[in-house]
């Protein structure tokens, strides 16, 4: 199966994502990741992603969908595969079936990971980091020393609960749409509840996928 993760900024798909491949036994795939091995391997598209990424510039739609189809094209991936933030607006939502159209494959599901917009605050606006090695942390205080190098820990700027509304008032104009677009395009859609533990989530997830844990 290839699937498509979807929900709010910290809904938890990047938790979520390698419990999923793990039960279903298929890799996962993430924008970010894809993103740096194509620049570190030195591929033609590679090298196009690293020419923005340096000048701290949004890699173009095309750069992107180009480098995940061609890591979606490696024999590993031919099984299926979990997508990670591969997916935030429409374009790409239709760049990602081109790309496997042209591979013979297609998008089977989505799961919208759903959870309330004072939950998404309560979760990010806890997150802290160290400032000096940039551990992350979710519990603890501002202030507090990190326990791996004794630096102070902070909450990053777009951690802060304005920030993080602003982030939830985007993803409302340029994503949600996607999920609306599935549902329209031929994809088995589900939403699934990502309040509680991340285990009772996971169960909820392959429950909705067919595949009880």
């Amino acid at each position: 199966m290839n699937i498509v993760l979807f929900g709010k900024p910290g809904a938890g798909k990047g938790t979520q994502a390698p419990r999923l491949a793990e039960a279903l036994t298929v890799p996962t795939l993430a924008t970010g990741d894809v993103l740096r091995a194509a620049a570190q391997a030195g591929t033609p598209l590679g090298l196009k992603a690293k020419d923005y990424m340096d000048r701290g510039a949004l890699v173009p739609d095309d750069v992107i969908l180009g480098i995940v189809r061609e890591t979606l094209a490696q024999a590993k991936y031919a099984g299926g595969v979990i997508l990670d933030g591969v997916v935030r607006t429409v374009p790409q939502a239709e760049g990602l079936r081109d790309a496997l159209a042209s591979l013979g494959r297609q998008v089977d599901a989505v799961l919208n990971f759903d959870v309330s917009n004072d939950e998404i605050v309560r979760r990010l606006s806890s997150r802290l980091v160290c400032s000096s090695c940039q551990t992350p942390y979710m519990s603890g205080a501002v202030g507090d020393a990190c326990a791996k190098c004794g630096g102070k820990l902070v909450r990053r700027k777009d951690d802060e609960p304005d920030a993080i509304r602003n982030r939830l008032e985007v993803f409302e104009r340029q994503t949600a749409p996607v999920f609306e677009w599935y549902r329209t395009h031929g994809a088995r859609v589900a939403t699934v509840s990502a309040t509680g533990s991340v285990e009772e989530v996971t169960k909820r997830a392959l429950a909705a996928l067919g595949r009880p844990a």
